[in-house]
C-alpha cells in the first residue's frame, strides 16, 4: 500500500508524521493550486462544490507519484461531504484509475468496531511493532494539537508584533522545516521550538489591533488556498484573528461525539438561532458566531463553497445575529470561478468598515 489523502490545512504535517512512524509508504500531494484545481475541475462534475474538485486534483497528482490508497474521512450526514467517498470511488474509476479507498467515518455512524477495523487497516500495512505503532499514533495526535496552537497562537499575535511579519515567516518556516523531519518525535520538537520563538516574539501591548473570527463550513475555513490565503492577508493587515475549527478540533470532536459531549459550548451558545442538527457544520458557524461576540472580537466573516447547503441556512441566520448582538459578518462564498481580486476588495472594504466603527464609538459619533 503506498497511501495518500486530501490536503486540509495542517493536516499533511500531522500525516506525515503518522506514517513515518508507523512504516507506511506515502505520497503528499503537492500543495493545493490552481493546477490542482484545474485538475479538478477538468473531471468533476460542473455543479459539484469547490472542496470535491480540488481533493480529485489532489488524488491525480498523487497517483502521478505512485500512490495507490486514498485516506479520506467521511460523513453520513445530511450534507453532500457524505456522499463524497462513493462520488469519488465512482469518479476515479471511470478514469481508469484502480484505487483502494479507506473512509474514516465518525464512530456515531459507523460504530467504534468498524472504525477501529479501518484504522486496523492502515495500521496494517506499517513495517513497525504494535508498541511502535502507538506510540507514532500518539505523536501524531500530538503534532495536529501543536501545530494548530501554534498557528492560532501567529494568528492572534500578528495584531500584536512590533516587528511586521515576523509571525507570518516563523510559523511559514515552522511548517516548511517540519515537512524535513523523518521522525514524530524530532517534529514534535522542532514545532515545540517554533511555538516558543512565537510566544516570545516583541509585542506592543498598547495595540488595540482589529480581532476578527473565521467562521464557516469547515474545508474552506481550513484549507488556505480554498480561502486565498486569508489569515495571511489579515496577519498581513496587522489584524488578530481566530478560527475554532482546526484539524485538531474535528479530532477531538470525533472522539467525544459518540458520548454527545462533543463541543458543549458551540452546541449552547447556537442553540437559540439553531436548535436542531441540520448537517455540515452549521451549528459550529451559529455557535462560533456567538462566542466570538462574547470574547470581545470585532467581526466575523463566514466562508463557504458555492451550494453548501448547510452554510446557506446558516448565512440566513447569521444577520438575526449580527442585528442582535450589534455584531459585524460578511459571508464569503468561493468556488473555482471566484475572483481573486473582488474577493479581497470585499476583505478589505469589511476591515475599513470594522476601523470605522471603532472610531465612532470612540469620538461617540
Amino acid at each position: 500500500m503506498i497511501a495518500t489523502f486530501p490536503h486540509l490545512g495542517n493536516v499533511y504535517i500531522a500525516v506525515k508524521a503518522l506514517f513515518d512512524g508507523l512504516g507506511i509508504d506515502y505520497v503528499i500531494p503537492p500543495q493545493n493550486s490552481d493546477h490542482a484545481l484545474n485538475i479538478g475541475a477538468k473531471y468533476s462534475p460542473e455543479e459539484i462544490c469547490l472542496p470535491f474538485k480540488i481533493m480529485i486534483g489532489n488524488y491525480i497528482q498523487a497517483i502521478e507519484g505512485g500512490a495507490d490508497t486514498v485516506i479520506l474521512t467521511g460523513s453520513c450526514g445530511p450534507c453532500r461531504f457524505g456522499e463524497y467517498c462513493e462520488l469519488q470511488m465512482n469518479l476515479m474509476k471511470s478514469l481508469g484509475y484502480d484505487l483502494e479507498f479507506i473512509v474514516l467515518d465518525m464512530p456515531k455512524d459507523i460504530g467504534i468496531k468498524e472504525l477501529i477495523n479501518r484504522l486496523a487497516a492502515i495500521g496494517a500495512a506499517g513495517r513497525k511493532s504494535r508498541f511502535e505503532k502507538l506510540k507514532a499514533t500518539k505523536s501524531a495526535v500530538q503534532v495536529m494539537r501543536l501545530i494548530d496552537e501554534t498557528e492560532a497562537l501567529a494568528h492572534y499575535l500578528a495584531g500584536y508584533e512590533r516587528n511586521k511579519g515576523e509571525c507570518k515567516r516563523l510559523l511559514h518556516r515552522c511548517k516548511k522545516e517540519a515537512m524535513k523531519c523523518s521522525s514524530p518525535e524530532e517534529m514534535l520538537s522542532l514545532i515545540k521550538e517554533y511555538k516558543k520563538r512565537i510566544e516570545y516574539i516583541p509585542v506592543d501591548i498598547n495595540k488595540d489591533p482589529l480581532k476578527i473570527a473565521i467562521i464557516g463550513e469547515i474545508y474552506t475555513v481550513i484549507e488556505p488556498y480554498s480561502n486565498f490565503y486569508i489569515e495571511d492577508k489579515l496577519m498581513d493587515y496587522g489584524v488578530s484573528s481566530k478560527r475554532g475549527l482546526t484539524p485538531s478540533w474535528w479530532f477531538k470532536n470525533m472522539i467525544l461525539s459518540p458520548a454527545r459531549i462533543n463541543s458543549l459550548n458551540i452546541k449552547k451558545a447556537s442553540r437559540k438561532y439553531l436548535p436542531l442538527e441540520i448537517g455540515g457544520h452549521a451549528k459550529e458557524c451559529i455557535g462560533e458566531a456567538i462566542l466570538s461576540y462574547r470574547e470581545g472580537f470585532d467581526g466575523a466573516i463566514q466562508i463557504f463553497p458555492l451550494g453548501c447547503m448547510p452554510e446557506i441556512v446558516s448565512k440566513s441566520i447569521l444577520p438575526a445575529i449580527s442585528r442582535d448582538c450589534d455584531f459585524p459578518i460578511m459571508s464569503l462564498v468561493v468556488d473555482d470561478m471566484t475572483g481573486e481580486a473582488g474577493y479581497i476588495t470585499r476583505l478589505e472594504a469589511f476591515i475599513d468598515l470594522l476601523e470605522r466603527r471603532r472610531e465612532n464609538v470612540l469620538y461617540g459619533s
